[in-house]
């Protein structure tokens, strides 16, 4: 199939894409990669009149790191993010969830912006962005607001993006000291959206002990959220295979059962997330116990 007519506009800046948006209302959306947006195009399940194309804006095509974190333009291509120094130096997890995206081609045009905006429950940077508490820079007509992670993604492919809001930045923060991390996922092939999926943070303190924890299943819910009480049951615990396992567990009940499909049972993920969740939390720990008295992002 093809698209319904539509006119196009390439926006120069970012005060240019929100103007017009606010023009067009409702009629119009946002092109910036096209993974996402082109097919749903193709199969008119996406009936814009209009077009405003960002993927030209250099304002918001970056990759800088400030004030303990990475800032990202929300157009900065995924391949861009893939190939950095910088992000592979100081930001390993963020390196390696992004090369877990797709396939090549897919990253070298689809954008960070636009995977955080389509809020794909399956995809790996929203889920990422909440284990890390991002944050994320919106524009308006005349407005800038910032909203954490938690907040910005509500439900399935849905955000708290506003009617002529564009996403114009992510701040990614730095991993701290004596921190480890993992981010795992199970796919049929390579390059598939994950069957599941999880990303885990955490942190030892002195005696060897977990002080902090994050851990994010995706693919099996509507949106990423933190297991909370897997993690308050590693608070205060040394790293062992046993306590891996009642986190597992914990997170299992905390989800409820995931939703089956044709790609995968609601029996399937569940325990594809369990398996996940212990290795994560291995592969963390160990990432935590060699990393004691490295600076901040190493």
């Amino acid at each position: 199939m093809k698209p319904v007519p539509f006119r196009y506009v390439a926006a120069s800046s970012a005060e240019e894409a929100v103007a017009r948006l606010a023009e067009h209302g409702d009629d119009a959306m946002i092109l910036a990669g096209g993974q996402s947006l082109l097919p749903l195009l193709n199969l008119r399940l996406a009936r814009p009149s209009v077009l405003v194309d960002v993927s030209r804006i250099a304002e918001l095509d970056y990759v800088v790191e400030s004030d303990g974190a990475l800032e990202i333009g929300a157009v900065t291509r995924k391949r861009t993010v893939e190939h950095s120094p910088l992000v592979r130096e100081r930001h390993p997890l963020l390196h390696t969830a992004t090369g877990l995206i797709g396939h090549a081609p897919i990253r070298s045009r689809g954008t960070v912006g636009g995977s955080l905006v389509q809020a794909d429950p399956a995809a790996e940077y929203p889920a990422l962005a909440v284990a890390l508490g991002a944050t994320l820079r919106v524009r308006g007509a005349g407005t800038t607001r910032t909203i954490v992670a938690d907040d910005f993604f509500q439900g399935f492919l849905a955000t708290a993006l506003e009617p002529g809001e564009i996403l114009a930045a992510v701040r990614w923060p730095l991993l701290p000291s004596r921190s480890g991390w993992s981010c795992l996922e199970f796919a049929r092939r390579p390059g598939d959206f994950a069957l599941a999926g999880v990303v885990a943070s955490v942190s030892l303190d002195d005696t060897g002990r977990y002080c902090d924890a994050r851990l994010v299943p995706f693919g099996v819910g509507p949106r990423p959220v933190r297991a909370r009480a897997a993690e308050a049951a590693l608070a205060g615990e040394r790293p062992g295979e046993s306590l891996h396992l009642r986190a597992a567990e914990r997170v299992a009940a905390e989800l409820g059962p995931p939703q089956s499909d044709a790609h995968a049972s609601s029996e399937y993920r569940a325990h594809l997330t369990r398996v996940l969740v212990q290795r994560a939390l291995a592969e963390a720990a160990a990432r935590a116990t060699s990393s004691r008295g490295r600076a901040p992002g190493v």
